[in-house]
């Protein structure tokens, strides 16, 4: 089914359900093809010092590492997936959504 413009199933039949997905639906609908969103993912800080602590203690972080790195990396590029990113952040926690 298209919906806003995007093929849209995993809600329908699949077997790949979760609250994430409806978040991701909603926010598709609310704000469609995500126009007027800036991929921009800010940072309150927690992640980079949770990295720096697993450093400290020579522990393997990677996802969280990853994760604050695509925060950064979404200060510099505007892309689609930052957008969905930002939306789903917006859904599910009230993060600012930052606006073109």
């Amino acid at each position: 089914m298209f919906r806003n413009g995007y093929y849209v199933t995993l809600p329908n039949g699949s077997v790949i359900r979760g609250w994430l997905m409806d978040l991701t639906e909603k926010a598709f609908a609310d704000v469609p093809k995500l126009e007027g969103i800036k991929g921009v993912m800010n940072s309150s800080g927690e992640g980079k010092w949770t990295v720096e602590t697993a450093l400290e203690l020579q522990a393997a972080a990677p996802v969280i590492a990853m994760s604050l790195f695509m925060r950064y990396r979404s200060q510099e590029d505007d892309t689609f997936h930052g957008k969905v990113v930002s939306a789903l952040r917006n859904q599910f926690g009230g993060h600012e959504v930052v606006k073109k």
